[in-house]
């Protein structure tokens, strides 16, 4: 069995998580102080993904990354990068497929922290990055966690954006959910039925954990 395209979904999963808590928490916060036009639309455009099917974000990821067109012609002319059919640009379609699992429940906790839990800081002479960085993130870690495993877990199931970003490429796009189809198209089960057992059990193992640690943040030890 080769288990490469098991490695590459891991290390895609995990690049993918690390980069959406560095840009989305940031941008959950953000969308979470008040309400206005522009916020709006940027929570519009970030949900997405979670109401269109993934062939089409595929399509339009694929033209935007295409080096005839846009994003993709730019940094072809211009660093002489190509994402189209590359690891590098299947980061890239997963962290804007992904942003929603990211942002949306981080976004939910920190509106539910009190008010006055951030007067305090301030009051204290606090920064506003000082309250975000070390009162109001410590408050939401259930959230944080919950946030991060859904985006790890999201990004191990992703076909079909990732197919049409990145193709059947051995060792370079194969993902195990691009192998668990290939698999099938040619009538190869048991390769199908490992490859899936896997996904299958990593998620597995990803959600109850958090489960438990939620568990144990909301009531204490487990009896």
């Amino acid at each position: 069995m080769d288990l490469s395209p098991i490695w590459l979904t891991l290390k895609l999963a995990g690049i993918s998580t690390l980069l959406l808590l560095l840009i989305g928490l940031p941008f959950a916060w953000w969308l979470s102080r008040g309400r206005s036009f522009i916020k709006i639309v940027a929570e519009a455009i970030i949900t997405m993904p979670l109401v269109l099917p993934p062939s089409v974000l595929g399509f339009y990821l694929l033209l935007a990354f295409s080096p005839q067109h846009g994003l993709g012609k730019w940094l072809h002319d211009t660093f002489d990068v190509q994402l189209v059919f590359s690891f590098p640009g299947l980061v890239l379609a997963s962290v804007i497929y992904s942003m929603p699992f990211m942002v949306g429940p981080v976004k939910s906790a920190l509106q539910q922290l009190p008010v006055s839990l951030a007067e305090a800081s301030y009051t204290l002479g606090k920064t506003e990055w000082q309250t975000f960085r070390y009162v109001l993130l410590p408050n939401i870690k259930p959230s944080l966690l919950t946030a991060a495993v859904l985006t790890f877990a999201h990004t191990l199931g992703e076909f079909g954006v990732v197919l049409m970003i990145g193709g059947n490429i051995p060792g370079v796009t194969r993902l195990a959910s691009i192998a668990v189809y290939d698999s099938v198209e040619k009538m190869d089960y048991a390769s199908a039925n490992n490859y899936s057992l896997i996904l299958f059990s990593i998620t597995f193992i990803l959600v109850i954990a958090v489960f438990i640690f939620n568990k144990y943040q909301a009531k204490g030890p487990l009896a």
